[in-house]
């Protein structure tokens, strides 16, 4: 079953007690769409830049100093959704520069990997050391999903 995405830039935080700063491109419109339900399903909240109201119509320096404040003190955890276009994006490794020193000492920061070089990271080899959603190796049914640490340490991902 798909959801919609509301694209008429209305964002309200839910009751979760988790919320997460999706990094993305926006060229990817429909995978986001699926995160968020993937995300929500979980109950987790999700923070989507251009469903945010308060953000200007063009992007411009208010825009870049809102997104920071979402990364850093709004939302509790960041997320970077890793496509080809996320990946390429300058918006997006901005804003995993701007989430590296807040979020990764406290294991707040993971990439859900969807690009075609995810396990190389090819001219972007630095998201190598950050944690990854995957799905569990393990399980032959069933959708469990692990956080996979670079130091070869996993966890589930609603721990």
């Amino acid at each position: 079953m798909r959801g919609v995405v509301n694209e008429s830039r209305i964002y309200s935080k839910s009751t979760a007690t988790t919320s997460i700063f999706l990094s993305h491109s926006h060229y990817d419109k429909n995978v986001v769409e699926e995160a968020k339900i993937f995300f929500e399903n979980l109950g987790i909240s999700i923070y989507v830049d251009w469903a945010d109201q308060t953000m200007p119509e063009s992007t411009n320096g208010i825009t870049a100093s809102r997104i920071k404040n979402q990364i850093i003190s709004v939302n509790d955890k960041f997320v970077l959704l890793a496509t080809n276009n996320g990946v390429a994006s300058k918006w997006c490794n901005w804003e995993v520069g701007i989430a590296d020193p807040f979020k990764l000492p406290s294991k707040k920061i993971a990439l859900l990997p969807l690009a075609d070089n995810s396990g190389t990271w090819n001219g972007a080899e630095y998201l190598q050391i950050y944690p990854r959603i995957e799905k569990d190796p393990r399980l032959t049914i069933g959708l469990g999903y692990l956080v996979f640490y670079p130091n070869g340490l996993y966890e589930t991902l609603e721990t």
